[in-house]
């Protein structure tokens, strides 16, 4: 069996790629040749690529003690909570898509740590949010996804992709998002409480403050 290659070994290979001042050619044969990137290529460059780190920066709980979990949470915080039961909650985003939510678990963990019954309920409860989002006549999909580079508490991303968009489909979708006008607040608050409503009936818990 082979060895994996390191941190170093996959710079090298990709600086390797660059050209004298330091960049990487744009790839016409993958995402900015699609019909769904966002940008006109011409004048369009990637950006020089950086030296390497010593070590992966820090983010917001990587010390436990210092997450936001471990504080009571504020009024705005709180409206942000479209459903919730005694281990996970469901919040809402303000962004420019029809809707933006992200799950996170009550309890300090992120993925690579997170306990085996938490774990199956995540997939439960990813294919309950991503069914409630879809269901809302303004997204034709809903796209999931998780970073974890700025906060080491985990929660994943559930984002509402406009429907009968074609150019907002696909891994240019948050490209778009920041160009889009904004969601006037009873649109945005409408359709999380149908998210929300959706979960509740599927799955119990409690729905968004502002309705109690």
């Amino acid at each position: 069996m082979s060895s994996l290659e390191t941190a170093d070994e996959f710079h090298a290979r990709v600086a390797a790629a660059t050209d004298g001042e330091g960049r990487l050619p744009v790839a016409i044969e993958l995402m900015p040749g699609w019909d769904v990137f966002p940008f006109e290529l011409h004048g369009l460059r990637i950006k020089p690529l950086e030296p390497l780190v010593d070590a992966e920066p820090p983010r917001r709980g990587d010390d436990p003690a210092d997450c936001p979990c471990q504080q009571p949470p504020t009024p705005e915080q709180e409206a942000q909570v479209v459903w919730s039961n005694e281990r996970w909650r469901v919040k809402a985003l303000d962004m420019r898509l029809p809707v933006t939510l992200i799950l996170q678990p009550r309890d300090h963990h992120d993925l690579a740590d997170l306990p085996d019954d938490l774990a199956s309920e995540m997939g439960r409860l990813m294919v309950a949010i991503t069914a409630a989002i879809e269901s809302l006549p303004s997204v034709g999909r809903c796209h999931v996804g998780r970073y974890g580079d700025g906060s080491a508490h985990l929660h994943p991303f559930f984002f509402g992709r406009p429907a009968r968009m074609p150019q907002l489909r696909g891994s240019t979708l948050l490209d778009w998002e920041e160009n889009l006008p904004e969601v006037p607040q009873d649109v945005r608050r409408a359709n999380a409480a149908h998210v929300a409503h959706q979960l509740v009936e599927r799955l119990g818990g409690d729905g968004p403050a502002w309705e109690a």
